[in-house]
């Protein structure tokens, strides 16, 4: 199958080339890359200028096409008709030498698959266990593999808020556990949410679907909402064998603020697009849990290492459910 490979940039020219030079080595190279650069300065365009990559095309975007969706909806707008999988990467990614390969793989196992995800494998330690390993209240056991849990789970776990539904899942409460908790197995996953920035697609899927412009700029959770409508018309997939590395780049996030308040009002939207018309317990559950979340933020003013930066967030999720109350999103239909 012929695929395009999207990436949509900002301010990252240097972990861009990264991505770039891991992408030179696949066993699978891509029909077309498409950079859809939505930077302030002409360091990426440079950088490209001076290390050439077989069928890379580059745009820079103005104003009203800056935005990680809107950046990808302009690059899909771009595709070449003949391609049949369109791939997106986040420019802070690194590949191993058969993510391609094994991406494509996963629609011929599965001819039924609307789109496929790759796996991040440098976040989170694994161990293997046994099938009938009993995890204790601080690990997170799947499939035959245990990992630590987070504090936040813990806590959850404590008070019967934890999800009630497998990795990939969302439950009706939302606030679900992410592909990041399926194991390293090698082994592919049926979902229902994928990381939009390790994950891809077949061209119709866009024929139908774009992604929303509700997700302004960085974008929180718009994978999440996307991939969610994806799944209500067809089957997601995540192949555990198709590996990558991302490495977090600083540059081109929002302050802890802004971050807080997505945090929660795009979450709000994405549970909302999951669950159009919540029961009074997936209420209470959205609610406890986001207020709960909220708790262990300003915690971390005087636990943790980055005090500063926990208490804006918490205030920015504050004020993001406070806004609620008066200022509901309006879900796209």
């Amino acid at each position: 199958m012929k695929f395009s490979l999207i990436i949509c940039t900002y301010m990252r020219p240097e972990p861009l080339l990264q991505l770039l030079q891991s992408v030179q080595k696949q066993t699978f190279y891509p029909d077309e890359i498409l950079i859809i650069d939505g930077s302030l300065h002409d360091q990426t365009k440079i950088i490209l200028e001076k290390n050439k990559f077989e069928n890379l095309k580059y745009f820079l975007v103005d104003d009203l096409n800056r935005g990680l969706t809107k950046q990808r909806n302009f690059g899909i707008r771009n595709v070449e008709p003949s391609n049949e999988i369109v791939c997106f990467l986040d420019d802070d990614t690194v590949l191993q030498i058969d993510y391609f390969e094994r991406i494509m793989e996963t629609y011929k196992i599965f001819p039924d698959a609307l789109g496929a995800g790759g796996y991040i494998c440098n976040e989170v330690k694994w161990e293997k266990t046994s099938d009938n390993y009993i995890p204790r209240i601080d690990e997170f056991y799947y499939d035959e593999w245990k990992r630590n849990d987070g504090s936040r789970f813990i806590l959850r776990k404590k008070l019967s808020l934890d999800s009630d539904c497998p990795p990939g899942f969302s439950p009706n409460f939302s606030h679900g556990r992410s592909v990041g908790f399926l194991p390293p197995s090698n082994k592919i996953y049926k979902v229902e949410q994928l990381m939009g920035g390790v994950s891809s697609f077949r061209k119709s899927v866009f024929e139908e679907l774009s992604f929303s412009n509700y997700f302004e700029g960085y974008g929180l959770y718009e994978d999440a909402d996307f991939t969610l409508r994806v799944s209500k018309i067809g089957n997601l997939y995540l192949n555990t064998a198709a590996k990558l590395e991302h490495f977090h780049a600083a540059s081109g996030r929002p302050n802890q603020y802004k971050y807080g308040k997505m945090v929660v009002r795009n979450g709000y939207y994405v549970w909302r697009v999951k669950n159009p018309n919540p029961a009074l317990e997936d209420h209470f559950k959205w609610n406890a849990i986001t207020i709960l979340l909220t708790l262990i933020r300003f915690s971390n003013v005087l636990t943790g290492n980055k005090r500063k930066e926990a208490f804006t967030e918490a205030i920015g999720r504050t004020i993001g459910w406070w806004s609620l109350l008066f200022d509901k999103p309006k879900i796209e239909k």
